[in-house]
């Protein structure tokens, strides 16, 4: 038993990501066996967490943390603190990294706990990649460095997915292309993915961005060539490239395959900065269009390599990203509902600054 608490949460319409709303509910401060409070402290926002939103109903984002019919809670990384708990081998006081509601606590229902992390178990998970309802202790985290902690909750998921998205191109030989298309080269999914091409030292790397980001994209020096939506039909349609769609504008991916034909040797879709020019995608020439889900690529490496070992490698390769983006990265911290809610019609907009970094909390200072 603990005290009674108010939770605030940022929630908006599944239908319209432009109508928002702060839902409010008492948590009467009954925690039944093997239940945990967690205090959200903060969160990063990004597009990736647009992407979520876009996605949300076929990949499942929508169904972590459940909300009434036709409102959503937007999936963020951040950390939160242990603040209640009804289970013996979790401490109040304790840290922890994961993916949070953009709220002000989370109830979970804590399992499978070890040393480096535990799991929320709860009914509504038992269907929903296993990786997502991880809670890292920041404890027993060997990269944890606590001046780190907003670099973390902004960089490391869509770090993730960009290490794993290039992993499976290298582990297909990356379908006999030379050259990898990124679009929306400026954000930060991108720009770690370029990174990670980079890192590996096979691949050329063509950023694809609008003309007022072509500068700080370049200026990364993790793109090869960086070059602007109107200018497609300028690159080389005989080079076999595998494009790795961040925009979802339908409009630029059918373009880019009628270009290349054949020579797309495979279409990636992961994010969706363009959320408003999506549309079909069917029956272009080359590759088919498919969506990459992270948590396969993660399930497969941890059978190839063992889950210690791909920890370690995604572990060292994110503490040279991190060290990375002290050269463009410019944290913004923002506390309350309001600052909640201009940051994220913001960041629906496409309006934020490629180089900021956005962390809120729902906590006043």
């Amino acid at each position: 038993m603990t005290d009674a608490t108010e939770i605030k949460t940022f929630e908006v319409r599944r239908d319209d990501f432009a109508t928002t709303r702060l839902f409010t509910e008492i948590f009467d401060g009954v925690l039944s066996e093997n239940e945990v409070l967690l205090k959200v402290n903060r969160f990063a926002l990004t597009a990736n967490n647009i992407s979520y939103c876009v996605s949300g109903d076929l990949l499942g984002y929508w169904q972590f943390f459940p909300a009434e019919e036709g409102w959503g809670r937007v999936p963020v990384m951040g950390y939160g603190e242990v603040v209640a708990t009804a289970h013996a081998d979790i401490d109040v006081g304790e840290k922890v990294w994961g993916f949070f509601p953009m709220s002000s606590h989370l109830k979970i229902l804590a399992g499978r706990v070890g040393e480096k992390q535990f799991v929320d178990v709860s009914p509504h998970r038992a269907e929903l990649a296993p990786i997502y309802s991880q809670f890292q202790r920041a404890a027993a985290n060997p990269i944890y460095e606590v001046q780190r902690e907003d670099q973390d909750s902004l960089l490391r998921g869509l770090f993730l997915t960009s290490f794993l998205c290039e992993d499976f191109m290298y582990d297909n030989n990356c379908f006999g292309a030379e050259a990898y298309l990124i679009t929306s080269a400026s954000s930060k999914t991108s720009i770690a993915l370029a990174f990670a091409v980079k890192r590996r030292g096979e691949k050329q790397t063509v950023g694809i961005t609008s003309p007022g980001n072509v500068d700080f994209c370049q200026g990364l020096g993790c793109y090869d060539r960086v070059v602007v939506y109107g200018e497609l039909q300028n690159l080389d349609a005989e080079q076999p490239v595998v494009l790795v769609d961040m925009s979802g504008n339908a409009e630029v991916i059918s373009g880019l395959h009628h270009h290349y034909q054949d020579n797309l040797c495979y279409s990636c879709m992961i994010g969706a900065t363009h959320y408003k020019d999506m549309g079909s995608t069917d029956n272009l020439p080359g590759a088919k269009p498919e969506f990459f889900f992270a948590p396969s690529q993660a399930q497969k490496r941890a059978g190839d390599w063992g889950a210690g070992e791909m920890e370690r490698r995604i572990g060292s390769s994110f503490v040279e990203f991190r060290e990375f983006s002290d050269g463009w990265l410019r944290v913004e911290r923002e506390t309350g509902s309001q600052a909640i809610s201009d940051c994220f019609l913001k960041t629906l907009a496409g309006a934020a600054s490629p180089e900021q970094g956005c962390i809120l909390s729902m906590w006043e200072k």
